[in-house]
């Protein structure tokens, strides 16, 4: 089906459609056309998540694929670490609820057309990404209007639906009633492409933008704004047919079982720190692009005092930017006296969480890195349980349940995730400033009550199912396979 002449009922002009399809043309010339070749598949255990999550990787192979009972895959793309969170997410609340995760990492697949358009379209990312937080002026009048803007459109929609039609090929040995769960939507659009009957597009964010779409998946969100928005399909067009009912539906905010099932415990140990004035722990991950480092060094150079009093204690995750550090040195010049460095080992990491768990007076900073990019970002997962306030952007995280410090977002789509934590009271305003940050931290730390209060909220949230979206997710893909099974 040509899926980029028409979204939901919604015809695009013919300009649109040839653009559409110079976009793809540019990316053949660039990079090849390989839609004809054959890749198999095999799977084989994820190195850091097939112990805690049943993750099986699927990579290249000479022989055709052979999956265990109760697949599904988990359809994915490397783009800063968002999406690989969401997926780790996914793939959590699937192998409790007895499924098999296989990870489809079209990003992985560096050899094939699809693999190079992602990795090329990440690089500019990620690039405009680390600008934005430098540049002022890059920012108001390029990043924040066209992260927000350029992606709006249903426009967008039908450029990135021609060039999902260059990522199918490592679909083709999966057996096409197999459940997939997308999170992202090229990976769900070259599902479709590809044949796949079962798919679920897990939009994330609080925004409603065109280029989430994936026409022919069923479409899940986080929030009833978004459901709402993406329904009407706001601001994409003008007088525009809605989304049917059937197409799209919301599940809440997507978050770990591991996290999920411990929330009450987990917000009661805080609270009981909290009251027993324990040294506070801030959660600090550095996101997968590198954006926001600024912001976090004069952050944490803000925190030193309390550091140096035993007060607070700070995790900082470097994921897999190892140069960070050097960064941070120049910028605090006895950080590394400071610091407590854990070595590039994931068993160290783990026996740091454990150990963590039973010393309610850790003080200092601990510094973790992981060159394995599973390691770096799970790291921070589990790291989370045994902090007490996480510092991030208002992006995938700002949707998890720990008391969080919102810092200043990456691009204008990311305020909205702000937004949804401020009002249900788990999170803070989008501090956007270094005032506005040290400020909120200082407020944080004076008194305990607001870190308190943020538990009590979150207690009361997941007793409402708020953090109950990846479970959702999930077994919407499953229902898909088995409705069609029972007509």
């Amino acid at each position: 089906m040509e899926r980029s002449k028409k979204v939901f009922g919604n015809k695009l002009s013919n300009f649109n459609y040839l653009d559409a399809c110079f976009s793809k043309q540019r990316f053949i010339l660039k990079f090849g056309d390989d839609t004809k070749e054959i890749y198999h598949l095999k799977s084989e255990p994820n190195k850091i998540l097939f112990k805690p999550l049943g993750v099986q990787n699927l990579v290249r192979s000479n022989s055709k694929l052979k999956l265990d009972n109760n697949p599904i895959i988990i359809a994915n793309i490397r783009m800063g670490y968002g999406h690989y969170r969401i997926s780790m997410a996914m793939a959590s609340c699937a192998h409790a609820l007895g499924y098999t995760p296989y990870w489809l990492d079209l990003n992985s697949f560096q050899d094939t057309t699809g693999g190079k358009i992602i990795a090329y379209q990440d690089t500019l990312y990620s690039l405009g990404s680390r600008i934005s937080q430098h540049s002022i002026l890059f920012d108001k009048f390029l990043w924040e209007p066209g992260s927000k803007n350029m992606y709006k459109k249903l426009t967008s929609n039908a450029i990135d639906q021609k060039n999902a039609e260059l990522m199918t090929r490592v679909f083709q040995d999966i057996p096409k009633d197999t459940p997939v769960l997308a999170t992202h939507s090229w990976p769900a659009q070259a599902a479709i492409h590809a044949g796949m009957t079962n798919v679920v597009n897990a939009i994330p964010d609080n925004f409603p933008l065109g280029m989430h779409l994936a026409e022919g998946a069923l479409h899940t969100v986080q929030t009833p704004s978004s459901l709402l928005g993406y329904k009407t399909l706001e601001g994409m067009g003008k007088n525009l047919k809605p989304m049917k009912d059937e197409d799209i539906i919301f599940v809440g905010h997507y978050c770990d079982h591991e996290i999920v099932s411990n929330v009450e415990i987990d917000s009661k140990r805080r609270i009981k720190r909290m009251q027993a004035k324990k040294p506070i722990r801030f959660l600090i991950p550095i996101g997968g692009a590198g954006a926001g480092l600024e912001m976090i060094i004069n952050l944490l150079i803000h925190m030193l005092p309390l550091i140096n009093d035993k007060k607070i204690c700070v995790f900082l995750n470097i994921g897999d930017h190892k140069e960070v550090i050097d960064i941070i040195c120049k910028k605090i010049s006895n950080f590394k006296e400071l610091a407590n460095f854990h070595a590039d080992n994931f068993n160290v990491t783990e026996a740091f969480i454990t150990k963590a768990s039973y010393n309610e007076d850790l003080t200092g900073i601990h510094v973790f890195y992981h060159k394995d990019v599973y390691a770096a970002v799970y790291s921070t997962n589990m790291l989370m349980r045994e902090a007490d306030v996480l510092v991030t952007k208002p992006s995938e995280l700002a949707f998890y349940p720990i008391p969080k410090l919102l810092i200043r977002r990456v691009g204008a789509h990311e305020a909205y995730g702000a937004i949804r934590s401020s009002e249900i009271g788990d999170g803070t305003i989008e501090c956007r400033t270094y005032k506005q940050a040290n400020n909120m931290f200082d407020i944080l730390v004076n008194g305990y009550e607001e870190i308190i209060d943020m538990c009590n909220n979150i207690i009361k949230a997941n007793k409402n199912g708020i953090y109950d979206g990846s479970y959702g997710a999930v077994k919407a893909a499953i229902n898909l396979k088995n409705t069609k099974k029972e007509h």
